[in-house]
């Protein structure tokens, strides 16, 4: 199954900043920036996620690395990735099926191989 679109919101933040987060839509590219719950992508339109990227603000960006992975179809599960930086595919159709999110101590270990995150054709 396709995702379509996400809502990410921090709950109790140890400090001051937000979550900010904008995914890539099958017919239409990569969308604006959105965070604190908002939601990212399309609905009712069929367009299926294909990447994303996910970012702290503030103190919470100083203070933690924020890591998240894509399933997408025919590829299974990609590396991590982090910190505003793609995860997922463009150009090749293929859907986020899954994402996975990990916060970590600013400068902390990723949670798992980060050498192949997001294909792009």
């Amino acid at each position: 199954k396709q995702m379509e679109a996400i809502k990410i919101s921090l709950e109790n933040p140890a400090y001051e900043g937000d979550i900010e987060y904008r995914v890539h839509s099958a017919d239409i590219g990569w969308q604006s920036w959105t965070g604190n719950g908002e939601t990212a992508g399309v609905t009712g339109r069929n367009k299926q996620m294909e990447a994303i990227e996910i970012r702290f603000t503030g103190e919470m960006e100083k203070e933690y690395d924020i890591y998240y992975r894509a399933h997408i179809a025919d590829y299974g599960w990609l590396d991590w990735t982090a910190n505003g930086k793609s995860a997922g595919s463009e150009g090749l159709s293929k859907r986020i099926e899954a994402i996975e999110i990990k916060v970590v101590q600013k400068g902390g270990s990723a949670p798992g191989k980060t050498v192949r995150p997001f294909i792009k054709k």
